[in-house]
């Protein structure tokens, strides 16, 4: 028997539309005192010489949104959050484009600080999300979470 968990990624890369409505969808939650976000975007890192042009994210799916899951669980399990919510693209995003989105909420404002940055931390930590550092030459390399 399987079990299905909320997906969490999306093709390509987070708009900036798609971060506003998210916002605005939490306008009418008037028990929420608080809001922080997360965006990672991807950086125009040189290595070795070489010029990081975008990544490109993969996953086997399903074992990565159970731990996406289990991030999920132990975070509000940990905190007085009303909700989380979290999203991470697969595919190919640019540099200067965002590759994840983590936008948690809570009744007080000290919460979701500690909240986000334990969240982001296990997500860098546990989720088995795959990033191939494309360079402008066409060259890649596999991307190592620091």
């Amino acid at each position: 028997m399987s079990t299905t968990y909320k997906n969490v990624f999306t093709q390509g890369a987070i708009s900036s539309e798609f971060i506003a409505q998210a916002i605005a969808k939490h306008q009418s939650k008037t028990a929420i005192g608080a809001h922080n976000i997360f965006l990672g975007q991807v950086r125009v890192d040189t290595i070795d010489e070489k010029v990081v042009a975008a990544i490109e994210y993969s996953a086997y799916e399903e074992m990565a949104n159970k731990k996406f899951h289990e991030v999920r669980e132990a975070t509000f399990e940990k905190f007085d959050l009303t909700c989380m919510h979290i999203y991470h693209s697969l595919g190919a995003v640019k540099a200067g484009e965002i590759c994840l989105f983590v936008f948690v909420s809570s009744p007080r404002r000290k919460v979701v600080f500690k909240a986000l940055e334990y969240v982001v931390e296990k997500i860098k930590a546990e989720v088995p999300v795959f990033g191939k550092e494309i360079f402008e030459d066409e060259s890649y390399q596999w991307k190592v979470n620091s």
